[in-house]
């Protein structure tokens, strides 16, 4: 084994700076897209907000200087592959957008697994391998993907989810031990319980919404905002030497046994 020593002094101070790179957040148009890439604009990245919903993301590159907007279908696999070309070199891709039936296994119809599969790991895939092309190219380049508490941890009714979160952690997995060689970081985030969108449905019912924040360590539902610094640190030179990592920002919910049974 060697060890490769630092030919001058490190820069702590802007390890975190983002200047020059650019970046590419597909579900930038609200939730947790939007505030990471208004974190990794802050840091110095030009970043693209890239969504199915245009106005969506039109509107987040509207809240800060260095963020275009772009019109991406990323169940259109010929539309992701387009995007990569179109966007030219792109150092860090960050990739949000997932769907969810809460439904139990046996209630299940088959349409229905499949648009959670297509948007949750088919599109990962896709994008994955369309961005991940150019950067292993170019020698460098940094890939996240968000996971969630439900690759390692289930309740009933979020199997298909889960199922789909578990692959995406080992699709990266496997990209990374790929990419890495030609210089190329791939890493996912696991979030715990984050108010967005996706989730309105369990905060709807006050049972529910007062059950899953008691789960986590800190008592409480996370905001969109907390996951951003996870981003920024993936994405950053500070991360140079994280690959084929899961990151937990959960607020300690896989750190406490036990979980709340929805009622059937």
């Amino acid at each position: 084994m060697t060890t490769q020593e630092p030919t001058q002094p490190t820069d702590y101070a802007g390890l975190f700076r983002l200047d020059g790179r650019r970046a590419v957040v597909v579900g930038g148009g609200g939730g947790i897209g939007r505030e990471s890439a208004l974190a990794l604009a802050a840091h110095g990245a030009h970043v693209v907000c890239a969504d199915r919903d245009l106005k969506a993301a039109e509107e987040s590159a509207s809240l800060a200087p260095g963020l275009s907007a772009y019109a991406l279908d990323v169940l259109d696999a010929e539309a992701v592959d387009r995007a990569a070309a179109d966007l030219g070199p792109v150092d860090i891709l960050v990739f949000t957008a997932a769907t969810n039936v809460r439904k139990r296994l046996l209630d299940y119809t088959s349409e229905e697994f499949d648009r959670v599969v297509a948007l949750n790991l088919r599109a990962s895939f896709d994008l994955v391998r369309a961005f991940g092309r150019g950067m292993a190219e170019r020698g460098r380049g940094s890939i996240i993907g968000f996971s969630s508490i439900r690759a390692v941890t289930v309740e009933p009714g979020q199997g298909v989810y889960a199922a789909t979160k578990a692959g995406l952690v080992q699709l990266a997995r496997t990209a990374a031990a790929e990419l890495g060689p030609s210089g190329v970081r791939v890493n996912t985030i696991a979030p715990g319980v984050v108010a967005t969108p996706l989730t309105a449905q369990i905060r709807a019912v006050p049972e529910w919404s007062a059950a899953y924040a008691d789960k986590s360590a800190l008592g409480r539902w996370s905001r969109p905002d907390e996951l951003a610094g996870a981003v920024v640190y993936l994405a950053s030179d500070a991360s140079s030497f994280v690959t084929g990592s899961q990151l937990f920002v959960d607020g300690g919910w896989t750190a406490i046994d036990g979980r709340y049974t929805p009622p059937s």
